[in-house]
């Protein structure tokens, strides 16, 4: 597999434990004193960067530090909006999809050259 599609599985894969480390907290901790949340985000947070680290390192063999960053970003996006509408069961905006066009066009203007 291409270096750019290892870095992006990882990355996906990272965001994952990323979202739930920053966010699920507020769903299922709520209740708890913030550092027993904070404890557990942090957690979370080591597998995240188990995957993130090797992420960027296999994707910065291939890519530029801005094309990396702005893939991720698109990634966070397309990992958060189901977090939140399936998980935390916020409601789904139109605003989702304009940011997303947004992150198509970021990707686009990075990647073009």
């Amino acid at each position: 597999m291409p270096a750019i599609g290892q870095a992006a599985i990882l990355l996906v894969l990272s965001n994952v434990f990323m979202t739930f480390a920053w966010y699920a907290h507020l769903k299922n901790l709520s209740g708890r004193a913030w550092y027993v949340a904070a404890l557990a985000s942090w957690s979370i947070a080591l597998f995240e960067y188990l995957l993130q680290v090797p992420a960027n390192r296999i994707g910065y063999s291939e890519m530029s530090l801005p094309q990396l960053k702005i893939m991720q970003e698109a990634i966070t996006l397309s990992v958060f909006v189901p977090f939140a509408v399936i998980f935390m069961q916020q409601p789904l905006k139109l605003d989702y999809l304009w940011a997303a066009l947004c992150l198509v066009a970021a990707v686009y203007f990075i990647f073009r050259s």
